[in-house]
């Protein structure tokens, strides 16, 4: 027998006209991460209904909360509208919030979409409520402050559900276009790419990797960054990027204080030629505005300068708590801080340019020899792989 899970949407219930082609997306993407489990996915009246098979509850809680475009979910049985079929219902999700330790106060909430039946919420409420007390009569009614609440939706049916678990919000990822993310092995650039993936975009990854100077292990640190994310991101292609050359002849080539910012921008040059071969229609990165040296309002300037397309900055705004505490609740948090550098830190200079004249950093740039070949090079020796939202990569 099938297991129900009742699914609310937040915004998407807000659209109007193009609202059945988010639903449309949202449906597809549970489906997505649900894989290889048959599943059947129905929506009725603001409401999604998923129905799944051999898998445990815990296993579906634990997909659905990645799931951007839903604001909560709960197991759910579904039964006729009629008192006899609900008490039965009632019963069972009182017994497992009793079985569970969950507490001996209860109270019953009634949600009435079906204005033809004979009572109304409250006296629904208040006959399955006796109803439970004369079944259970250890338990008391807390109307105020309950243990728990037996909640019940009359709609074409009637569902009687308890626990709602908090869903992710947002937006269904693939509504909202595509981006190129330029991760690294840090905090910031997982959280930003989870955010814009909250916001229904696209992601592809890029990652700039600088052989013998960094190790396999940076590597594989964002490659372990990539698997968190795809879930959700309902899966993530990414770039690696061989560097060593771009980055070696800049280092040669400019004054030391500007070695970071000429990287960055050969870093979102490279970005947005693979951007452009995707059809991403943006750049993403994890920088906030001071946050370091190349991270200033004149470096970004300069680091803007260097690309056409629009570049987006989620985190700008924010602090590094803030940016912590939403890494901590993605789990990326304890793989970011792993100790292997990424290019970016290791050619750091010990005096970085804080507020460089764009002009002149511009003309600095073109003085630097052979750099559109290194970077062609670069991007042509890229490696691509796939990362589906089970994590496992594909070639």
């Amino acid at each position: 027998m099938s297991d129900l899970y009742l699914i609310k949407i937040g915004e998407i219930a807000l659209k109007k006209g193009n609202k059945a082609l988010f639903e449309k997306q949202l449906k597809a993407n549970i489906k997505k991460i649900m894989r290889p489990h048959p599943t059947r996915v129905t929506i009725r009246s603001g409401r999604f209904y998923l129905e799944i098979e051999g898998v445990s509850e815990e296993y579906v809680c634990e997909r659905l909360s990645k799931v951007f475009g839903i604001t909560g979910f709960t197991r759910s049985y579904s039964c006729a509208k009629e008192l006899d079929a609900l008490e039965e219902k009632a019963f069972l999700v009182a017994w497992q919030n009793m079985d569970a330790g969950n507490g001996m106060t209860f109270k019953v909430e009634t949600r009435r979409v079906d204005k033809s039946l004979p009572m109304d919420n409250y006296e629904f409420s208040a006959e399955i409520g006796g109803r439970v007390l004369d079944k259970f009569p250890e338990l008391k009614v807390d109307v105020r402050n309950p243990d728990w609440i037996i909640h019940m939706e009359l709609r074409e049916k009637g569902y009687v559900y308890g626990y709602t678990h908090k869903g992710p919000g947002g937006l269904p990822v693939h509504c909202a276009g595509k981006g190129m993310l330029l991760l690294s092995g840090g905090i910031d650039s997982p959280v930003a790419g989870y955010l814009m993936a909250k916001r229904g975009m696209t992601l592809d990854a890029v990652y700039f990797h600088t052989p013998p100077y960094t190790s396999p292990e940076s590597l594989d640190k964002v490659k372990d960054l990539a698997k968190i994310l795809a879930p959700w991101c309902s899966g993530i292609h990414l770039y690696t990027v061989p560097f060593t050359d771009v980055q070696v002849q800049i280092n040669r080539s400019v004054r030391p204080e500007t070695t970071t910012l000429h990287s960055r921008a050969a870093m979102m040059k490279i970005a947005q030629s693979i951007a452009e071969k995707r059809g991403d229609l943006a750049l993403i990165t994890g920088e906030a505005l001071s946050q370091v040296a190349s991270q200033t309002l004149e470096s970004l300037a300069y680091t803007n300068s260097a690309v056409d397309l629009p570049v987006f900055r989620p985190l700008i705004g924010m602090d590094k708590e803030e940016t912590i505490l939403i890494s901590r609740k993605i789990k990326a948090f304890e793989t970011s801080i792993q100790p292997f550098d990424d290019c970016c830190t290791l050619f750091s200079p010990d005096h970085p340019e804080v507020k460089p004249d764009l002009k002149k950093t511009q003309e600095d740039w073109k003085t630097i020899e052979d750099m559109d070949r290194l970077l062609e090079e670069a991007e042509a020796k890229a490696e691509k792989i796939f990362i589906p939202v089970s994590g496992d990569i594909e070639d």
